[in-house]
């Protein structure tokens, strides 16, 4: 496969993938880092990383948006629940293991 088809691949699955999030209102992000470790919020790091590695100007917020479909404060107010004892416990636990892991 050449080096344009690739990246055009990855491109569509990139878009298939916020589609598919933005489908998923109801997962939050704590979930998401949970169960994958990364979040809408890293996908949209990684968006902005790669806008910069590339020139393009972008600033998180407007990686956000792209990612969020939307500004993040509204999908934040609109989407984003408090997170539980359950999830917060879940994910404390995870980071403890990493930290352990790297010993």
């Amino acid at each position: 496969m050449d080096q344009q088809t690739q990246t055009q691949l990855e491109a569509a699955a990139f878009r298939r993938l916020v589609k598919h999030l933005d489908t998923r209102k109801d997962v939050q992000n704590i979930d998401l880092m949970i169960l994958a470790g990364f979040c809408r919020n890293c996908l949209s790091k990684w968006l902005m990383a790669a806008a910069e590695e590339n020139n393009v100007p972008m600033d998180y917020d407007q990686a956000r948006e792209h990612v969020y479909c939307m500004p993040y404060e509204q999908w934040k107010n609109t989407h984003q629940l408090p997170a539980t004892d359950a999830q917060v416990s879940a994910f404390s636990a995870i980071e403890k293991a990493k930290k352990l892991a790297k010993i």
